[in-house]
């Protein structure tokens, strides 16, 4: 079942996700000893990067405990402007102490089904027993309904197998690595941040429509035996026929 929480503004909105991290690592360190987290590109997450790494929040976190991974990656070298992972070292990593072997990039620069290959057995070393349990996957949404890197009417939505995958995504002229709903759908805990208004209506076909998970990907997300929160600001919620009442 979705639980959507709407958020006043894009401010309010990246709070709300980092406290979910904080909470999210605090619990799974109690538990385990570790947080094993996906993170997300693309523009929202920018905001939300720069306050975990804040004093407020980065001083919350045990970040030698943390291990690093991506849901996604443009296959391109890791200092180009369009790399999630350039992103998300120069907003959050650059400024906090997590140890370098725990920062697990996908290598957009290697050939794209060598590099899918290569971070699947990354992965399955970091989760041998066979079930990729990220204690947090941080996913977005995009205006056509992707999310990750699985775009409509391709094949990555439907991968039943692999953990991750090498796709050419015509629509944007570029080849990319992504994790598979079979990945993603094995976490404890996924939490879906989008905002704008230019989601808005593809926020209402995703959550009040049918189920057409070819022409919206975002769909197949569905953890298993986890949890799936959307948090929403209130612009992207706009179209929503019912939805909670704004919070700020």
């Amino acid at each position: 079942m979705n639980r959507v929480v709407v958020l006043e503004s894009p401010e309010a909105l990246a709070r709300a996700a980092a406290e979910r991290v904080v909470t999210a690592a605090s619990d799974a360190i109690a538990a385990r000893g570790r947080f094993v987290i996906a993170l997300t590109g693309g523009s929202t997450p920018k905001v939300l990067y720069r306050l975990l790494a804040s004093p407020v929040f980065a001083g919350a976190i045990d970040w030698v405990r943390v291990h690093v991974f991506w849901g996604d990656e443009r296959c391109r070298p890791p200092d180009d402007p369009a790399s999630n992972y350039r992103m998300a070292r120069e907003t959050l990593l650059d400024h906090v102490p997590v140890p370098p072997a725990q920062v697990h990039r996908m290598h957009g620069e290697d050939e794209p089904e060598q590099a899918a290959a290569a971070y699947e057995h990354d992965l399955r070393a970091t989760f041998p027993d066979g079930l990729a349990r990220f204690d947090l996957v941080l996913l977005g949404m995009g205006a056509n309904g992707h999310t990750a890197s699985l775009f409509p009417r391709l094949s990555a939505v439907r991968e039943r197998q692999r953990w991750v995958v090498a796709e050419h995504v015509a629509e944007v002229s570029m080849w990319r690595i992504t994790l598979t709903p079979v990945a993603l759908n094995s976490a404890a805990e996924i939490v879906i941040v989008v905002a704008g208004a230019d989601k808005a209506a593809m926020l209402a076909r995703v959550l009040e429509g049918p189920r057409a998970i070819d022409e919206l990907p975002v769909q197949a997300i569905a953890p298993e035996a986890g949890s799936l929160t959307w948090l929403v600001d209130a612009d992207s919620a706009a179209a929503l026929r019912t939805h909670d009442t704004p919070m700020t």
